[in-house]
């Protein structure tokens, strides 16, 4: 299989590593000249294979909106765009309604691993037709981890289903993340009983019933700065958490915990917080989100 990838920054590029490893050819086309295969989306549509794969790999919003009306100008019928950025789900019935009157297929797919996906391999939740996801097969197998498929891989539904679950996913993962940064700081505040924070979570790896990959990331966290020392309690969002708190609201679902751990970030902004500081670790951890020196 021969499919082109548009964005080649830190998940695109590691994505294009891992297909090729696995068997995928891959033309990349990405603005920056340092990483990109071609130079221009038609110099990518002549060099794929008919019909064509484009795998679009860019940031949410305007951005992703721009590349898929002009990679509809280069691509033809029966071609098929997947999109695997952290669009909103709502956005997908967009896409896939435009680029259906020009006889261009449509596949959401949320994408999680981060910077790590290129060693361990990423999660994959898609939304589409069940004939696109078939067609598609090829690279989820070779972008997923080794192992059973169905965990790494879903075919969640219909187009915005993939998004959806990615979008509840993230929600999870504030949640998460919160919950590990507030049990950091509780624990760093008791400097007269507990001696050994980093090895009181280490102690938590191996056994216990909270054994995870975000407490593996938080010990390799502390490990390389174990008072955060470096690191301004400033925590981004990326718009995930939001969208899921509100369709949260309008399904009348309550998602108290993972509001929290929204607010809570929102708290980092006005305040240097320990428990931020957390965050902003794990976060460049596994997604390699960058951190404010403090």
């Amino acid at each position: 299989m021969h499919i082109g990838i548009i964005g080649l920054g830190k998940m695109g590029n590691n994505m294009r590593a891992r297909l090729q490893k696995n068997g995928v050819e891959v033309t990349g086309f990405d603005p920056n000249p340092a990483v990109t295969d071609v130079a221009s989306l038609q110099d990518l549509a002549a060099a794929l294979p008919t019909p064509r794969i484009v795998w679009v790999m860019v940031p949410s919003g305007a951005i992703t909106d721009q590349v898929i009306h002009n990679v509809a100008e280069v691509l033809e019928p029966g071609d098929l765009v997947i999109d695997g950025g952290n669009s909103r789900f709502t956005d997908d019935a967009i896409h896939g309604e435009f680029l259906a009157t020009k006889g261009i297929k449509f596949m959401d797919v949320g994408v999680s691993g981060g910077i790590w996906g290129l060693e361990n391999g990423y999660g994959l939740m898609a939304g589409g037709d069940a004939d696109d996801v078939q067609r598609a097969m090829p690279i989820f197998d070779g972008l997923r981890p080794e192992g059973p498929r169905e965990e790494g891989f879903v075919h969640a539904g219909p187009i915005g289903a993939g998004h959806y679950v990615k979008m509840v996913h993230n929600g999870i993962e504030y949640a998460l993340m919160q919950a590990w940064a507030e049990g950091y700081e509780l624990l760093d505040s008791r400097k007269d009983l507990v001696t050994d924070v980093t090895g009181s979570f280490k102690a938590w790896q191996r056994g216990t019933v909270v054994r995870s990959w975000l407490l593996d990331l938080l010990v390799k966290a502390l490990e390389e700065d174990p008072e955060f020392k470096d690191i301004a309690g400033y925590v981004e969002d990326s718009g995930e958490g939001r969208w899921t708190v509100h369709d949260a609201l309008d399904r009348a679902v309550p998602v108290p915990t993972i509001s929290a751990a929204i607010f809570a970030r929102f708290v980092s902004r006005q305040k240097d917080s320990p428990s931020m500081k957390a965050v902003a670790a794990l976060r460049n951890q596994f997604g390699g989100h960058a951190v404010r020196k403090s």
